[in-house]
């Protein structure tokens, strides 16, 4: 005679998971601006209620952090990439974020896409969630990598879900 068990599990993600993922986001972002003066934190404060409430909605598609020089990402610059969680995806500590880079010349910037679950959304429903955000972004298009590609690096998830984070790694 065998005998066959069957486990399930059922995550909810909450705004405390969120939170939780969005507090990484922010702390890799300290780190950036303990090395290069930027983001302020205020700036900080607000892509991280904006991360949160994205989040939170699975609206988050991908968010880019970081600098620009000629309109092209360079480092230091972090990609964060939303995702349902799956098998072996673990729960990294942030940081690691490459000091001594050459930001002369570069800016800071910005940049965010929705998810699938955004694009089915009313134009109306849409408004109404960009409205509530900290941050109004305009369209604009996504700034290629200078001279360089992203490498992923860590996972950072909680509730069933998951931020793949990538930084920007230079040929040179």
């Amino acid at each position: 005679m065998s005998t066959s068990y069957t486990t399930s599990t059922a995550n909810t993600f909450t705004v405390v998971h969120a939170r939780d993922m969005a507090a990484k986001v922010s702390t890799d972002l300290k780190r950036m601006q303990r090395l290069y003066g930027l983001p302020s934190d205020a700036d900080i404060a607000a892509y991280e209620s904006e991360v949160v409430e994205l989040l939170r909605r699975g609206y988050l598609g991908t968010a880019f952090y970081g600098f620009r020089r000629d309109g092209k990402w360079i480092e230091p610059t972090l990609r964060y990439t939303a995702h349902e969680l799956a098998a072996g995806d673990v729960n990294d500590d942030p940081g690691r974020v490459r000091p001594g880079q050459d930001v002369a010349g570069a800016t800071f910037y910005s940049y965010l896409t929705y998810s699938s679950a955004w694009d089915r959304l009313t134009p109306a429903d849409q408004a109404q969630v960009k409205q509530a955000l900290p941050i109004q972004r305009v369209g604009a298009a996504l700034p290629a990598v200078h001279n360089g590609y992203f490498a992923d690096d860590k996972t950072y998830s909680a509730g069933g879900r998951s931020l793949a984070r990538a930084s920007v790694r230079s040929y040179a």
